[in-house]
């Protein structure tokens, strides 16, 4: 899950997170900052080596994107909110994996080798002795992600460079909302890409929904009410086929036939939501 990076005489820096399926690596700037070329460790002793070329620094985040190859390493799903709420548990990696409460946001002040960087928004964490010992600039942990103990998406990712006046909490840059650039297309593609689920759902997690569903297509031309035949039925003893509701099956037929962007399917739980919208994907 993580890549472990470290000078070329293997010092450690910290860690990242791979974010795609090409091996973009998300880490803390404080991590690559001045190195002019960079180890990368993965599970099984799979490794590279990258140059400053392949980092894109952007330091007034306190973040570094690190093109790699060859880690095997699969992404992680980076939650879309655009804030984590005081009071929430986190997971984090400092050390080992550790549970963390958001205080709140704060400013704070990172030094790099060019000039000081005032960052704003960035999470207050609460953890105990043992982590923030953990926490320590030079400790391993910068760009650790930060994951929502509830989700498993990367929320924010771990600093240990980050100073303000409250020393006895950790801090954490969020990854939402990024500002345009590298950041925001990398996200962009990790949402259509990599699912994640629950209050994080993003396109790639409602694709992966609706594929466990989908059904034969339907022909060019074709009305939406001739065709439809409902998500696959489990060959279950005693399993019933869905049966059409008319009304949702118009309603179906004028949104793909019409210029509308969003169908909007409401009811309570157990009405058949899933299964009516099974059924819209399916033809499609």
């Amino acid at each position: 899950m993580l890549v472990r990076v470290r000078d070329l005489a293997g010092r450690p820096r910290g860690v990242g997170f791979v974010a795609d399926h090409r091996g973009t690596v998300i880490t803390s700037h404080e991590v690559v900052d001045g190195l002019p070329r960079l180890l990368l460790h993965a599970a099984e002793d799979r490794h590279c080596v990258v140059t400053a070329d392949a980092v894109t620094a952007l330091p007034e985040l306190n973040l570094a994107l690190v093109r790699t190859e060859g880690l095997g390493v699969d992404p992680l799903p980076v939650g879309g909110r655009d804030g984590v709420e005081t009071g929430a548990y986190v997971r984090i990696a400092a050390g080992c994996w550790r549970e963390a409460r958001v205080l709140g946001t704060g400013s704070v002040t990172y030094t790099a080798t060019d000039r000081f960087h005032l960052l704003d928004g960035v999470l207050e964490l609460a953890i105990g002795t043992a982590g923030q010992d953990a926490l320590r600039l030079g400790g391993g942990a910068a760009g650790g992600p930060v994951v929502d103990a509830a989700t498993g998406a990367v929320v924010a990712v771990l600093g240990t460079a980050l100073q303000s006046g409250r020393r006895e909490t950790g801090f954490a840059v969020p990854l939402f909302p990024p500002p345009d650039g590298p950041l925001a297309d990398l996200l962009a593609e990790n949402a259509a890409t990599v699912p994640a689920y629950g209050t994080d759902l993003n396109l790639a997690g409602v694709l992966e929904l609706t594929a466990t569903s989908v059904g034969p297509g339907r022909a060019a031309g074709a009305p939406w009410r001739d065709t439809w035949a409902g998500p696959p039925t489990p060959s279950v003893p005693g399993a019933v086929e869905p049966v059409q509701r008319a009304a949702t099956a118009a309603e179906f037929e004028a949104f793909v036939e019409g210029d509308a962007a969003v169908l909007a399917l409401v009811g309570p739980p157990g009405s058949g939501r899933t299964t009516e919208l099974a059924s819209l994907a399916a033809p499609r």
